[in-house]
């Protein structure tokens, strides 16, 4: 499988519901919502693990990507992660680079190489 970097640098392609969607796997669906529902307090069922990553144009995405302002930016600029931006890294992924800091490490090996 192709490797797929989201616009804030999270690997889509590393992803659980990534990868069940994309091998149509309901035992890995079944899995990662009975994961994600203890780790995040929420109620997941195995239906509700569809995700085709960040950066596709599929309706395909999973909680949080249907809001991320992050993804609403990079989709309205046309690039292919947020390393290919301009203006990187801007504000809006400094407070999540401080949650999620390996995020900001692949977005910097991607800039580095281009």
């Amino acid at each position: 499988m192709e490797i797929m970097t989201g616009f804030c640098g999270l690997v889509c392609s590393d992803c659980g519901a990534f990868i069940a969607t994309q091998n149509n796997d309901d035992e890995k669906r079944a899995e990662m919502a009975k994961l994600w529902s203890e780790q995040y307090k929420v109620d997941l069922k195995p239906s509700d693990i569809n995700c085709d990553g960040c950066i596709s144009d599929s309706k395909r995405l999973i909680g949080h990507c249907n809001v991320c302002q992050i993804r609403k930016c990079g989709k309205a600029k046309g690039i292919q992660n947020c390393a290919y931006c301009d203006d990187y890294a801007c504000e809006k992924l400094d407070g999540f680079f401080k949650m999620v800091p390996n995020a900001k490490n692949n977005l910097d090996e991607i800039k580095s190489n281009l």
